[in-house]
């Protein structure tokens, strides 16, 4: 049984609630955060990616840690953020096109973490979870929400629907994509009780989004105790609750900054030496992935690449009993392509390779590549969900950037302090 715990927020004082909140660090770069506080200086931009103001230091510089303290500890005393007065839980209503999603947010044990009764499906890269652990530390806070997951033993996602629909949202922010984020308080005695009942039947949690958010939070919940300056909010984390039949996945794409010592004419060679690549045409640039021509049936595996101003459709049998992981498309492009034809044998950490999120236009792709920045991109369909909870349950681990969920949560819109 999974335990979860209602705890004292910090949220926008109302006057600055449509400011504050913004995308999580790690889906805008150093320019694109200069370029949002130049026009939003109270953005919380400013305090999770502190480093977009100390372009001439290394992104892991004391100074940048500092930085964001300095500007969290001011954003307190200013009264822009304020605590709530009391522990409860929030419900996270998000509203985009003709979806809703609906989710609870609360603080999770990091010791179900480290249990395995928060489950994770992908590997950490090791340079953002250092880079998180030190950000915790010296905010003192989670400043941003760990996406969970849960198989809904009946009742509980309609609980939080009628929470929703019977409030007012304490918080409510459109973001510049239309949609609309709405947060509501539950602070009564016997509302707290009944979420907490609700998750009784719930034996386990899957990390959907966060798992650097997540590993980095137990890091400093084990760094505390060694120290000795532990509390119970330190040995939490903030999470936000979702119904995994509620959610939606996309793919995550590959992108590579050079061939290695292989031509343009090798590289498909080699490709070519897996399974067929054939040219295509008709990629709508404002899809999130490429729709595949040939069937993905019949035991066929189907990838596409952009690659000098073309798109290409890579097939290639699947091989029998292949597994879970094996199986998934991820793993074979490390496996087949990235390392042996690309050596690039370290997806947590080689600088060559990047990742761009499926909810990104095709277009993304396309410009990265013909801008010459990267020499090809991958693009790749997305998972059934159900896959990463079974790859999770028997505790296969996914390569990172497996999976891009949504709906994508603000950060800034509520935070969990650490004492």
């Amino acid at each position: 049984m999974v335990q979860l715990h209602p705890f004292a927020g910090v949220r926008p004082a109302p006057a600055h609630a449509q400011a504050i909140p913004s995308v999580p660090y790690d889906v805008v770069s150093a320019a694109e955060t200069r370029a949002v506080l130049e026009q939003n200086p109270l953005s919380f931009l400013s305090v999770i990616r502190s480093d977009a103001d100390l372009p001439d230091l290394p992104a892991d510089d004391d100074q940048v840690y500092a930085l964001a303290a300095a500007r969290f500890s001011r954003v307190l005393a200013d009264g822009l953020m304020v605590k709530d007065p009391a522990p409860g839980f929030y419900v996270y209503e998000v509203t985009t096109g003709d979806r809703i999603y609906t989710g609870v947010v609360a603080c999770v044990e990091a010791a179900d973490y480290e249990a395995g009764v928060i489950r994770r499906h992908e590997q950490t890269r090791y340079d953002k979870e250092r880079d998180r652990t030190r950000h915790i530390q010296a905010v003192n806070a989670n400043t941003g929400l760990v996406f969970l997951l849960y198989r809904d033993p009946g009742g509980v996602h309609a609980r939080l629907e009628a929470l929703a629909a019977q409030a007012d949202p304490v918080t409510e922010v459109v973001n510049d994509r239309g949609e609309h984020h709405r947060l509501y308080r539950c602070d009564d005695p016997a509302t707290v009780g009944a979420l907490e009942a609700a998750f009784d039947n719930v034996d386990a949690l899957y990390i959907a989004d966060g798992h650097h958010r997540a590993k980095s939070a137990v890091n400093v919940a084990e760094e505390r105790r060694a120290n000795g300056t532990a509390t119970p909010e330190s040995e939490r984390f903030m999470a936000v609750l979702f119904a995994y039949e509620r959610v939606r996945l996309h793919g995550y794409s590959r992108l590579v900054t050079d061939l290695g010592t292989l031509t343009p004419e090798a590289f498909l060679r080699a490709l070519r030496a897996l399974g067929t690549v054939e040219p295509i045409s008709g990629v709508d640039a404002r899809g999130f992935h490429v729709v595949p021509r040939t069937s993905q049936a019949s035991g066929r595996r189907v990838l596409h690449l952009y690659f000098e101003g073309q798109w290409y459709e890579f097939v290639c049998l699947r091989a029998q009993g292949e597994g879970l992981i094996h199986g998934l498309d991820v793993q074979f492009l490390q496996d087949r392509v990235l390392g042996p034809i690309l050596g690039i044998t370290d997806p947590r950490g080689d600088p060559r390779l990047h990742y761009l999120g499926g909810a990104s236009p095709l277009s993304r792709l396309i410009e990265g590549v013909d801008s010459g920045e990267f020499a090809v991109a991958f693009a790749l369909q997305p998972l059934p969900i159900g896959t990463v909870l079974d790859c999770a349950d028997v505790g296969l681990v996914m390569p990172p950037k497996s999976t891009w969920f949504e709906p994508k949560l603000l950060s800034g819109f509520v935070v969990h302090l650490l004492d």
